[in-house]
């Protein structure tokens, strides 16, 4: 498991100091040469955030007692993506002064100031986009802490059934059980009055024998 992202973590590193590097040359173009280079870079800056997820599934699945290491790492990973993303959003809107002068000559200093009102708007964005971000995290946790409760409720009314279903089972036992007792009494009764019966049929015919033999003499 950490050997996997071990492998994710060569492949962010070398893929963010690409990126640092490209970002910082994006300034300093200007045309068609700028836009193929700033695709280029939202490109990579995609495949980092994909690097970045699976590192996040890896470090899920590693040991609580193993994660705090890897968890400090992430954070760390984390903070230098944000960090490219506002490079390489300013980088967008920014020239060299070079570029910047043989652009707009004199108008240089309209520039910095619409270059500034630009930047303090990226940043208004990105604090907007954090605190979506992190609202859109709570929303998930929230979902996962509704899903384990409903797994608890499902689980335990799995058990609830199953002892409702060995009560019903218990009572057709106890029901059979009554059944057969019964018939068992009713038979006991009945082999009673079979036994008194034959009695008094035996001490009636005792007493017909006995009566003739006295009446015979």
């Amino acid at each position: 498991m950490s050997s996997d992202f071990e492998g994710y973590e060569q492949d962010f590193s070398v893929l963010t100091a690409e990126l640092t590097n490209r970002i910082g040359k994006i300034p300093k173009l200007v045309g068609d040469e700028k836009r193929q280079l700033v695709s280029s870079v939202e490109k990579q800056l995609e495949e980092a955030r994909e690097l970045l997820e699976q590192m996040e599934l890896e470090v899920r699945e590693i040991p609580p007692q193993s994660r705090a290491m890897y968890s400090s790492r992430m954070k760390s990973y984390k903070q230098e993506m944000e960090k490219l993303d506002t490079d390489f959003k300013r980088s967008r809107i920014a020239y060299s002064d070079e570029v910047r002068n043989e652009l707009l000559g004199d108008d240089g200093n309209s520039s910095e100031i619409q270059r500034a009102h630009l930047l303090d708007n990226t940043e208004r964005l990105e604090r907007s986009s954090r605190r979506l971000e992190a609202g859109y995290q709570i929303a998930v946790e929230t979902e996962q802490i509704g899903q384990d409760i409903l797994e608890n409720l499902n689980h335990d009314r799995e058990k609830i059934q199953r002892a409702r279903d060995r009560l019903r089972e218990t009572d057709a036992n106890l029901g059979k059980s009554s059944r057969i007792l019964t018939g068992m009494l009713r038979r006991i009764i009945q082999n009673r009055i079979l036994l008194v019966i034959l009695a008094v049929i035996i001490i009636f015919a005792v007493l017909m024998v006995i009566f003739f033999s006295v009446r015979g003499h």
